[in-house]
């Protein structure tokens, strides 16, 4: 970016978008406007409402620190802060998983899932296992008005994080957080109550795929909440759990592995459960698994 030359809002978003796609960043024009509305304190779209405001050298210092870190496999979303996710802005960090669309279709089917239901003056009880930054149990909390959610975690830095989401969205009220293990012996001891839905995006990555796995993802995310030894460790472990912590004809949805939708029917009827269906995502891998105790 030349020194000499009279920055704009536009001209300094197409000069740096052009070199985010030289340097083969996804969505570089994108990354470009979330850096630059970043560094500017402007949302997104206000960039076109402004682009030909002058931008200050020390404005794109700020801009070219962002971009190096960016380049340097930084998620965009741990460099601004936050992610929006099911109408929600949430801060997000390399202490918890960055929320993606495919998470936001779970959400979205579990509740149609639940709207099919007739809960009649009963709260509808949900348990979120694996909440991370608190994206699912506080997209239910802002959608249901009579919902009692307890979201659980192993990591107690991700709880932290979570809780001040619930705090930011104002939802501080109806979402419990609890710091315990799903993997642990005594889960089902701690967790108390029984559930009209258990819900989870668990960690389903194989530590045999780490270096497969983009930069941003290997490098940067929190490995805990990716990477198991098989892969289907916490499928076996939670359809086993949700057996006995689900109410009569409750609910069970899973975010998947974009190949393990075979091996989790498996693990699902060995545990009784029978109606299962599941949900391609975007790409058109199935992605969602809904299954019924009934």
């Amino acid at each position: 970016m030349s020194q000499s030359q009279n920055w704009t809002v536009l001209s300094l978003l197409k000069a740096s978008s052009d070199f985010f796609a030289q340097k083969n960043i996804d969505d570089a024009r994108l990354n470009a406007e979330l850096l630059l509305a970043h560094t500017l304190n402007l949302k997104r779209m206000d960039l076109y409402l402004k682009f030909d405001m002058p931008v200050t050298e020390q404005e794109r210092q700020t801009f070219r620190e962002l971009c190096k870190r960016r380049l340097e496999g930084e998620p965009v979303q741990y460099i601004i802060g936050n992610q929006d996710f099911f109408g929600l802005t949430l801060d997000v960090d390399s202490r918890v998983l960055i929320p993606r669309p495919e998470t936001e279709l779970l959400v979205e089917e579990a509740l149609n899932s639940l709207s099919q239901l007739d809960f009649g003056d009963e709260k509808i009880k949900i348990l979120d296992i694996g909440t991370g930054s608190g994206c699912i149990a506080l997209a239910f909390a802002s959608q249901l008005s009579n919902a009692e959610i307890l979201a659980v975690d192993v990591s107690s830095e991700a709880l932290a994080l979570a809780k001040q989401n619930s705090e930011k969205n104002k939802l501080k009220s109806e979402v419990r957080f609890l710091n315990i293990d799903m993997l642990s012996a005594h889960f089902y001891d701690e967790v108390p109550g029984s559930y009209h839905l258990i819900i989870s995006n668990p960690p389903y990555i194989p530590i045999a795929e780490r270096d497969s796995l983009q930069v941003e993802v290997r490098n940067f995310e929190p490995a805990i909440a990716l990477f198991v030894q098989q892969g289907f460790e916490f499928y076996e472990k939670i359809a086993q759990e949700a057996a006995r912590l689900l109410k009569p004809n409750g609910l069970l949805c899973f975010e998947l592995h974009a190949d393990g939708a075979t091996k989790v029917n498996i693990i699902l009827k060995k545990n009784g459960f029978e109606q299962i269906r599941f949900v391609q995502d975007y790409a058109g891998f199935s992605r969602i698994a809904i299954a019924s105790n009934s």
